[in-house]
């Protein structure tokens, strides 16, 4: 039995981005180890969603148990730094913003896990946090050096297959305009993922989509039923979500490996 440490930036970012991988390894009999540097403290939520002097925090940290035990999670853990918001807003530069966090203060907490987990992998996010918001590249950054403070031995950047997307996203607009089905905004300055050519890690995960897509709408406050990854067809959401994409230094060039713990 192997321990995989997942590492995200905020709650539901870890079942759209690892949560086939997860469910995979914990029915393999691996412990999985989730930990969350924010409670996503910024997110946005309809009117009248939460219970009379709720505050989002509490109901984020709720629902990522909820979503953790769907996926199979053994461990949750919180960081404790607050939500950066998007690129360029305000709450990027706030004191306890996890931007501004101190990398070696935050790796050391980190650290300090993976050395009590004696985690064998760690997910972490490409450089670019895949793409571009602060907290997710503060993940790239403060799980890279954790890891080196630990020793701990594999290290995977999650990250999106640019041009995976692109072609599905064509194909998926038509269909999308046909339902009346939202679809994300892929416009501005933002860079989604990394191209195909740079990736060494390809997870099939389709086993365990549906794991996903619950574990997805467990974060009700985040992810309503009207949203891009739940009203989506099974088929699209396959595609989307089937596989998990991650870049593993040392490996490559193309896919050299399809499970992220093989012979552990």
């Amino acid at each position: 039995m192997a321990t995989l440490v997942t590492f995200h930036a905020h709650p539901d970012d870890e079942c759209i981005a690892c949560g086939g991988v997860m469910r995979k390894a914990a029915e393999e009999g691996h412990r999985v180890v989730l930990v969350v540097a924010t409670r996503g403290e910024h997110g946005e939520v309809d009117d009248g969603f939460l219970d009379d002097g709720e505050e989002l925090w509490q109901r984020r940290v709720v629902e990522t148990q909820a979503a953790a035990d769907i996926l199979g999670v053994q461990r949750v853990e919180f960081l404790g730094y607050v939500d950066s918001g998007m690129i360029g807003t305000p709450t990027n530069d706030l004191p306890g913003s996890f931007w501004t966090a101190d990398v070696e203060e935050a790796a050391e907490k980190l650290a300090a896990i993976l050395r009590e987990e004696n985690a064998d992998v760690l997910t972490i996010y490409d450089d670019n946090g895949g793409y571009g918001h602060p907290d997710h590249i503060q993940v790239h950054r403060v799980g890279t050096r954790a890891a080196e403070l630990a020793g701990t031995p594999r290290v995977y950047q999650n990250t999106m297959n640019r041009d995976h997307m692109e072609r599905g996203m064509k194909a998926l607009a038509d269909q999308a305009a046909e339902s009346g089905m939202e679809m994300p905004d892929m416009d501005g300055d933002q860079e989604f993922g990394k191209p195909e050519s740079v990736l060494t890690a390809a997870v099939d995960v389709t086993d365990y989509i549906e794991y996903k897509r619950r574990a997805m709408r467990a974060h009700a406050s985040q992810i309503s039923e009207q949203s891009f990854f739940l009203a989506m067809p099974d088929e699209g959401f396959r595609y989307a979500f089937g596989t998990e994409w991650f870049i593993r230094e040392g490996q490559g060039p193309g896919i050299t490996e399809t499970d992220l713990l093989a012979g552990l």
